[in-house]
């Protein structure tokens, strides 16, 4: 465990800068380990939650990108807090890390993301409304993630995502991505339309009730689908 000594330090590369053990009610309360980081290549404060899993085992891990709206005020336009409370409550059963990644709304930010809600409610999906907006679909880059990892020991994972951007990206900085394992589908009476643009145009393996299947998604018994 880090004593805190790499607090105020900036090596030339990624590195572990302090660990601090805590008790997380959202993961069944389970004591996990926060880490924080030197030298991330975006200047972001990302942050790991790690617990240790069996030894041998390939460790579970969940890119997180943050979402204040849906982790912290739980709300139903979006299944971004549902999946938070699945990764903590998996990682900490199975072993592994959920990487929390501050790039709110795809990478454009929280208040330009309430702007882009304002678009949804006059027809647009959330990708079209980041691109009137004046801004990619998808700015989310994840070579820090790959940068904590590597910092963090985890070259060999499984992946806990429905999104195959984050495994093709995290291939691609040189992580080994074992398993891809998908999230439950969290369905409210908020979010169809943004769960069914996720896998029509994203290719998100999930399936929405009364939307098509994209033609990576997995039947319907391979996936939990919960309606909150």
């Amino acid at each position: 465990m880090n004593d805190g000594s790499n607090i105020g330090s900036h090596p030339g590369r990624t590195a572990v800068r302090a660990r601090v053990p805590v008790t997380l009610h959202r993961a069944g309360h389970r004591t996990a380990d926060l880490v924080t980081f030197t030298s991330l290549p975006d200047r972001e404060e990302h942050v790991a939650v790690v617990v240790p899993g069996p030894r041998h085992a390939v460790p579970l891990v969940r890119l997180h990108s943050e979402c204040l709206t849906g982790d912290v005020f739980g709300s139903a336009r979006c299944d971004c807090g549902p999946q938070l409370e699945e990764a903590l409550l998996r990682i900490a059963r199975e072993g592994g890390a959920v990487l929390y990644l501050r790039q709110e709304g795809r990478g454009i930010g929280l208040y330009n993301k309430l702007d882009a809600y304002v678009l949804q409610d006059r027809g647009s999906d959330t990708f079209e409304a980041n691109r009137l907006l004046g801004r990619g679909e998808d700015e989310r880059d994840y070579t820090a993630a790959a940068e904590m990892l590597r910092a963090l020991g985890l070259t060999r994972i499984r992946l806990l995502t429905n999104n195959p951007d984050k495994a093709g990206q995290l291939a691609d900085l040189g992580i080994e991505v074992v398993e891809t394992v998908p999230t439950g589908v969290y369905l409210t009476g908020e979010n169809g339309r943004y769960l069914d643009a996720k896998a029509r145009h994203a290719g998100h393996t999930l399936l929405v009730p009364d939307a098509l299947p994209t033609a990576s998604a997995r039947p319907t018994d391979e996936l939990e689908v919960s309606v909150l």
